[in-house]
């Protein structure tokens, strides 16, 4: 019964993501972007991750990095709004100055996140056929890497990208019909007179550098400060708001449903452990995650390919063209995965995006400090600007 739910939920959200009207306005448009990149930047290799470092915590855990996200996404909207039209400005040079640096920051931090994004899709691979492999799961990222390098020199990498509209509806409606599924399971559990309460939480003292060094799981709500060309700033705006309400929503309520899992989940190994666990709530799930997860993180991988040499034509003043951008992305991108883990590769990740969310918050500051009635904002800014830090700092991969 669980899986014939779970497949009109998939159904009946491919068809709305598809063919419904609102998702033709501009607002939506703009707003599923930041959404899957959201998501798909770790929905699924969360779960165990905080799993087997918190325990019944995890849920809380979660909370916590959407609070930090939710917190960032308010300064990066303050951006959109107040520092975007200063930036024409010759006059703010100090401005100008911590802006360009933090696009060299995101054009790095977009290097790894291909690579993160293509060894998590290895993984997902393997662990559909039950198989834990670090090699092998590399070898697969390093060949995809490889892949977008090549695309990007031909100029495929533009054709790929279009299938970005039909991974984000696949990705989202298999989730819709996860948290379903996880629903059902759980009122059937109850029925049967089971727990369905998560097991003891677990705090440590190495815990919280570890949950910073997981901040790459709830990345991706920036991408609309560099959707200028497409959509006017109050819809940028509103779009990141939705994105980030809606996905700490989708990870909250997933966290809370996956309780009586959460001992399964701590136990089982590797990043993608999500997949064989799901087996227990329907058949057809570990089967439907898996596809969904490969056409997410291939389609995410791409448009981030495409983003970073457009950027990296953007820093270098045009002297590096998209085609050679795309070959350097390539062979950064094998370099970290030949050099990293994959936890290591999350953990990397997640320090180069708090880098740049830092750099943003000391471009708000530097503008709202100058600005007589925004000083508290101005000591918020700061504020964050200091905890972005100290992920880069102290952050560190999962066990």
């Amino acid at each position: 019964m669980t899986s014939i739910i779970f497949g009109a939920t998939v159904a009946i959200s491919i068809a709305l993501l598809l063919f419904a009207p609102f998702t033709k306005s501009a607002l939506w448009r703009a707003t599923v972007t930041p959404l899957a990149s959201i998501i798909g930047s770790g929905f699924l290799v969360s779960a165990p991750l905080l799993a087997r470092e918190f325990g019944g915590y995890a849920a809380p855990a979660m909370a916590l990095l959407i609070a930090v996200a939710m917190l960032v996404g308010w300064t990066i909207r303050y951006n959109i709004r107040n520092v975007e039209p200063a930036l024409g400005s010759a006059k703010d040079k100090a401005l100008q100055s911590i802006e360009s640096l933090s696009h060299i920051v995101l054009a790095f931090a977009y290097f790894i996140s291909v690579a993160y994004y293509l060894s998590l899709l290895g993984h997902f691979i393997l662990q559909s056929m039950n198989v834990q492999n670090e090699l092998v799961a590399n070898g697969i990222a390093i060949g995809l890497v490889a892949l977008i390098g090549f695309l990007g020199w031909t100029g495929g990498a533009e054709k790929v990208s279009s299938i970005e509209r039909y991974a984000t509806a696949l990705n989202l409606s298999v989730i819709a019909g996860l948290l379903v599924a996880l629903a059902v399971y759980a009122v059937l559990l109850i029925g049967d007179g089971q727990s369905v309460r998560p097991p003891p939480g677990r705090l440590e003292a190495s815990s919280l550098p570890v949950l910073l060094g997981l901040l790459i799981v709830v990345q991706g709500f920036e991408t609309t400060r560099f959707m200028g060309d497409e959509f006017d700033s109050e819809t940028r705006q509103k779009a990141m708001r939705i994105a980030q309400i809606m996905s700490g929503i989708i990870y909250i309520a997933f966290f809370i449903l996956l309780s009586p899992l959460m001992s399964e989940l701590a136990k089982g190994s590797g990043v993608a452990a999500i997949i064989t666990v799901s087996g227990a709530v329907a058949v057809v799930l570990p089967l439907s995650l898996t596809a969904a997860a490969v056409a997410s993180q291939f389609s995410a991988s791409v448009a981030d390919s495409l983003g970073d040499a457009g950027l990296i034509e953007q820093i270098s003043g045009g002297k590096v063209d998209p085609r050679h951008g795309y070959v350097l992305i390539s062979g950064v991108g094998i370099a970290i995965l030949v050099s990293l883990d994959v936890n290591a590769v999350i953990a990397l990740a997640s320090r180069a995006f708090a880098l740049f969310y830092a750099l943003q918050c000391m471009v708000a500051w530097e503008h709202a400090r100058k600005q007589k009635e925004e000083k508290h904002k101005a000591l918020a800014f700061m504020a964050l600007s200091i905890l972005c830090a100290m992920i880069v700092i102290f952050g560190v991969p999962a066990e």
